[in-house]
């Protein structure tokens, strides 16, 4: 027998508790009875899912566990460039020709700036730097042919 959940609905100017709602879509008064300003007709439509309508607005509310939650904000958040520790190896996503390189060992890039191009198929085609850093090594030159995943620029 799966354990009941409760969903408390409050106030976000407030923080006054307007209601819970159980995970059987029963509606539990709030404990405060003159906190509850509107009347809430609350369906369930599935595990977890329920309508809410609240003085004429329709609300469809999802309800996941905490746990899952988490997992979700971390399977799909964004790395924060200025965040990163530790070197970043900057590879050849094509193959080609290194054409202009437009970063030295020492200097100091900002996340999109341009380190250097790479010719393929007649086409120039410009590396730029994945984050902030200071680039720490340059592995090719002007003139050199590189391949699919050969190291250009090392940013630490």
């Amino acid at each position: 027998m799966a354990a009941v959940r409760r969903l408390r609905v409050t106030d976000r100017a407030t923080g006054a508790v307007l209601g819970e709602v159980e995970d059987d879509g029963s509606v539990g008064a709030a404990s405060d009875p003159t906190s509850v300003r509107s009347q809430a007709d609350v369906t369930r439509l599935a595990p977890g899912r329920f309508e809410v309508v609240v003085d004429g607005w329709r609300f469809d509310l999802v309800v996941e566990d905490a746990d899952r939650v988490d997992l979700r904000e971390r399977a799909t958040r964004t790395r924060d460039a200025s965040g990163h520790r530790g070197p970043t190896e900057v590879r050849a996503i094509i193959p080609g020709r290194v054409a202009s390189v437009a970063v030295a060992v020492g200097d100091v890039v900002t996340a999109g700036s341009r380190l250097l191009a790479v010719e393929a198929m007649k086409m120039e085609n410009d590396v730029r730097s994945p984050r902030d850093g200071t680039v720490e090594r340059v592995a090719v030159g002007p003139g050199q042919t590189v391949e699919l995943g050969d190291v250009l620029v090392v940013i630490a």
